[in-house]
């Protein structure tokens, strides 16, 4: 697994410009950046998961505590991600048709919204353009995740909402001290430099795979090549390639028939999948997304 680089690449003067990027580099290297902490619900629910002791009744009443994720899970039981061939209408069935694993994974995800907020308008806008960015690319890696054998995409959806989570201290600090903010690009370019080392860091607090911090750091790393076999980074990345088409210049985009990822999850995918998967899954894309909200 690559390693993230701590090492700024701007000249000395360029970051002497830069106050936000200094204060935010300063304190990730002395490990006092204000992270964000994983939301009580969900804490509280995978402790339970993970005790050996518990039953799914036990479980089914920690989530009953909060009745919006109690009817999400039952939603996504009923989703054609996971549909079977009778109505989940409780939470102990929610839960016995997800697994155990699936569902932490889901409720972590569902959960997650109360980690993007601010107070200024100004960023509080920003924390709510990311937000729905994550959570498109969450949705679209799901319905990937589904049709890629070996993949689950419970778990697709969570890494493509943690992706750019390093993205949230820096705009709290921001929103913390906006005075230290010069220009609209000190921002920009903070998040370019720290997002991947700020969003390791993250990671490794809320005990999260090990895989997920590829996924933080390679998710827009369009031309890496290895030898592992496909994973959860592939279908981020691709799923946001997916996400920029009719929002961004086609030029300004890789072409996906050139990236290695593509080209190993396309073993598994029809071309009709792969390439018009917005439009071929657009009712499952907007159901996932709408539960997120």
């Amino acid at each position: 697994m690559s390693q993230p680089n701590n090492n700024l690449r701007n000249t000395a003067a360029s970051l002497a410009k830069n106050k936000l990027l200094i204060d935010c580099y300063r304190h990730m290297q002395s490990d006092d950046l204000a992270l964000p902490t994983i939301p009580d619900v969900s804490f509280k629910i995978r402790r339970a998961i993970n005790d050996d002791k518990s039953s799914i009744s036990s479980i089914a009443r920690v989530v009953q505590i909060d009745p919006s994720i109690t009817a999400r899970l039952i939603q996504i039981a009923n989703s054609p991600l996971y549909l079977g061939r009778k109505k989940i209408e409780s939470c102990p069935e929610a839960l016995t048709r997800l697994g155990l694993k699936a569902a932490q994974d889901i409720i972590t995800s569902f959960s997650m919204k109360s980690v993007f907020n601010a107070k200024s308008p100004v960023i509080r806008q920003r924390m709510a353009e990311l937000w729905t960015h994550s959570s498109y690319i969450a949705s679209i890696s799901a319905v990937f995740a589904h049709k890629i054998p070996g993949f689950d995409p419970d778990r697709a959806m969570l890494a493509g909402l943690i992706h750019d989570i390093g993205i949230v201290p820096i705009l709290t600090y921001a929103d913390n001290h906006p005075d230290i903010i010069a220009n609209p690009r000190d921002l920009v370019e903070t998040v370019k430099e720290l997002r991947a080392d700020i969003g390791v860091q993250i990671i490794r607090r809320w005990d999260f795979p090990e895989d997920f911090e590829d996924v933080v750091i390679n998710a827009e790393n369009w031309y890496r090549k290895d030898n592992n076999p496909s994973s959860y980074t592939d279908i981020v990345m691709i799923s946001q390639l997916h996400s920029f088409i009719g929002k961004i210049d086609i030029k300004k985009i890789p072409k996906l028939d050139d990236l290695p990822a593509y080209k190993k999850l396309a073993e598994h995918l029809n071309a009709h999948d792969s390439i018009n998967i917005l439009d071929t899954a657009k009712d499952e894309i907007e159901h996932i997304r709408l539960m997120l909200a």
